[in-house]
């Protein structure tokens, strides 16, 4: 086996993992994939300049920090609709949105192998990547590979070209950032350790048949709705009956399918009526916070280009 072949080994067994480290980085798993391959090409233009002075694994991640570090000082923060406005005061269908550039998207399981279910799932939840790119780009890849993947203070000085004591000033001051923040997605992200599977079942009987009351009795009091990429989320039972009301005409006889995002979390995949009668197409991915067997927030990410990156057909027959 020659070196390029091994280095080509080297990287396929790093990718998942390498997907992780970037989509926690980026908050998109399109960008994360983007900088993979990027990663990737750099890599293979680069390898006759390895010399040995670290690991082949820190000089891999090095690339990727740079190549994620390089993204994000061209990016505006990524975000969740509840940390950036209130709660809509007047119940109507949605018109407002950001860019997909915007948002923090959900991503689907970066492998089959137990052995890369990522890293500490509960770093995959959406609030904690929220809170993540409250951090500055080097500060977040410190905090990433020494928290989340539990890297040495040296190690983490190799990838990142800088000194353990720059490693450990990083760390302190982005653990401070982090402390302080003061997001709403975060108290809405307080969710059961195994979810309740009667509901999730109740949900998509009453979602598929619309049944407006039905709906509206799996949530909190206060329980919430929002969907990337509108700006407008609803807070509430008497809101929520609203706008399920508003928004009738355009899911009703939709259907969902089963998945798994963000390290496992139980998800659905909106299907919607199309021209075609026969015929459901993409719409979006439900993404739901249980507490204490009731829906905190329903968080329906309405991006159709996800539904490939899920592995998900394009569309599906009534």
């Amino acid at each position: 086996m020659n070196e390029s072949s091994l280095d080509l080994e080297i990287f396929e067994k790093l990718k998942p993992e390498l997907t992780s480290f970037c989509y926690r980085m980026l908050g998109s798993i399109v960008d994360a994939d983007d900088a993979v391959q990027e990663t990737y090409i750099r890599v293979w233009r680069r390898w006759d300049s390895f010399r040995q002075q670290s690991s082949r694994k820190t000089w891999i991640y090095r690339i990727a920090s740079n190549v994620c570090i390089d993204k994000l000082r061209q990016a505006k923060r990524r975000a969740l609709p509840v940390d950036i406005f209130d709660p809509a005061v007047s119940i109507i269908e949605p018109r407002e949105t950001l860019p997909e550039s915007s948002w923090i998207w959900p991503a689907p399981d970066f492998a089959g192998d137990p052995e890369h279910v990522v890293v500490r799932k509960d770093t995959l939840q959406l609030c904690f990547l929220a809170l993540l790119q409250t951090l500055p780009p080097r500060q977040r890849a410190v905090l990433i590979l020494k928290d989340v993947f539990e890297w040495s203070a040296k190690q983490i000085a190799e990838a990142l070209g800088i000194t353990p004591a720059a490693v450990n000033s990083a760390l302190q001051r982005a653990r401070e950032t982090m402390g302080r923040a003061e997001l709403r997605s975060e108290e809405l992200c307080m969710m059961d350790a195994e979810p309740d599977q009667e509901l999730l079942s109740r949900y998509v009987d009453a979602f598929e048949q619309f049944d407006i009351d039905a709906l509206v009795a799996l949530f909190h009091e206060e329980g919430c709705l929002s969907m990337p990429p509108f700006e407008m989320w609803v807070r509430g039972k008497d809101n929520l009956f609203k706008f399920f009301t508003a928004t009738r005409w355009h899911c009703e006889g939709s259907r969902l399918l089963p998945i798994t995002v963000n390290g496992g979390y139980p998800a659905f995949a909106q299907y919607m009526p199309s021209d075609n009668k026969s015929i459901l197409v993409p719409w979006g991915i439900h993404v739901l916070v249980i507490k204490d067997g009731k829906i905190l927030h329903t968080q329906n990410f309405i991006h159709a280009k996800l539904f490939t990156r899920f592995g998900l057909p394009e569309q599906i027959h009534r």
